[in-house]
């Protein structure tokens, strides 16, 4: 890997590697920069949703059937593959270009030190080589097909007749459904899942190292973060992964209510639970900077303050000293414009806050996580009831 400067900042990128990405791109499901996503996400969607819809129609198991649940009435398992996995693949591209430019502004902007530049460089590219290990994803494989599918079995999968599985007192017999949904369909899902915590914890790590270096910030900095606020709004590109999460809990809160008779409040923890976690694990890393803003606002206090002192004192003896200045006088004199933009400055190092993303950060990503549990009201509310108080609340 190259490790000048530069170079080695442009490579960055958490999904730009790692035996799956090259395994896409010599299928031609991929280019160099994540090109053809629209393919990508046809081919895996279809590859393990197709044929459950077709296997369970020879089934019987579709539409109708001597069944509780048949497969077009299964929201969960149609939420997972028709709307969080199209999502996690759509979230490799908003994180690979806005955390890939977030990167690259540590050192464009001079937050980082020059004398630090090859530490950062080597936390670059210690992440990189960790996406790129093949045992790692290996191990992430391994995983899904033991740990990933024991969990399935154990805590997610219905204990009712489905069209996947007919359950007895003692065994859970699949149905040729069953077999891809259990042996193909479910471990590739949570392979995808499983590489995408895996880059959580890589972005993770990488900030931790690029929090012990010596960066330099600026109380002053208008984006009240001292200049690393674009942090903040890179987290944006988490933004569908943190709805599809909202959408796979949806879909089993809905499966529990529709099949299982649960009240949809019995859920409010889960759902609330669910927000603030990855709320937390989007927003929590950016708080290791928190030291550093500490230690920027207080000496932006202490410089800015003795800057007022003296100012203010010069102002005062130069036009307050012996009488009040006539208004002729002020006119046209710079004093009175530069006391201003010297209390502005002022108060933007006052109003700094201690990490590097604020409440409308945190809102919109709350939204982004939580937007898919609101159609969970029409298991209480029918639809026409909910239309009628709408239109009530809004034009009466």
């Amino acid at each position: 890997m190259k490790t000048t400067s530069g170079t080695t900042q442009s490579e960055f990128s958490l999904v730009q590697g790692g035996l799956l990405f090259h395994t896409c791109r010599r299928a031609h499901l991929s280019g160099e920069g994540l090109e053809l996503l629209v393919r990508r996400v046809l081919v895996v969607t279809l590859f393990v949703w197709l044929p459950l819809l077709f296997l369970s129609m020879l089934d019987g198991h579709a539409f109708g059937g001597a069944i509780k649940i048949p497969f077009a009435y299964d929201v969960e398992a149609n939420v997972r593959f028709l709307i969080a996995l199209p999502l996690f693949i759509i979230a490799e591209v908003t994180v690979h270009h806005r955390l890939g430019s977030a990167v690259r502004k540590f050192v464009e902007r001079c937050i980082v030190v020059k004398e630090d530049v090859p530490r950062f460089d080597a936390a670059v590219i210690s992440t990189l080589r960790t996406r790129d290990s093949f045992a790692l994803e290996m191990l992430l494989f391994v995983l899904a097909y033991t740990l990933g599918l024991w969990i399935w079995r154990s805590q997610v999968a219905l204990g009712t007749a489905t069209w996947y599985a007919s359950p007895d007192a003692e065994h859970v017999h699949l149905t040729l459904a069953g077999y891809w949904y259990a042996y193909v369909s479910i471990p590739i899902f949570q392979f995808i899942l499983l590489r995408w915590y895996m880059r959580l914890v890589l972005w993770f790590r990488f900030l931790w190292q690029v929090s012990r270096l010596n960066l330099r910030l600026s109380a002053a900095h208008p984006d009240l973060a001292g200049g690393i606020g674009f942090l903040g709004r890179s987290s944006y590109s988490f933004g569908p992964f943190l709805f599809a999460q909202g959408a796979l809990l949806s879909g089993v809160i809905a499966s529990r209510v529709l099949y299982d008779g649960q009240s949809l409040q019995s859920f409010k923890m889960e759902a609330a639970g669910c927000t603030g976690f990855f709320l937390l694990v989007v927003l929590g890393p950016l708080m290791m900077f928190t030291p550093h803003l500490i230690r920027a606002q207080r000496k932006g206090r202490s410089k800015y303050g003795l800057l007022a002192n003296r100012y203010v004192f010069g102002f005062e003896e130069k036009w307050l000293q012996d009488k009040v200045p006539a208004t002729s006088e002020l006119l046209g004199t710079g004093d009175l414009q530069a006391l201003a933009d010297l209390g502005n400055s002022y108060a933007v190092v006052r109003r700094m806050r201690l990490v590097p993303f604020g409440l409308d950060d945190v809102t919109r990503l709350a939204y982004l996580t939580a937007a898919p549990l609101l159609p969970l009201a029409l298991t209480i509310v029918p639809l026409e009831e909910l239309m009628n108080r709408l239109v009530k609340i809004l034009f009466l």
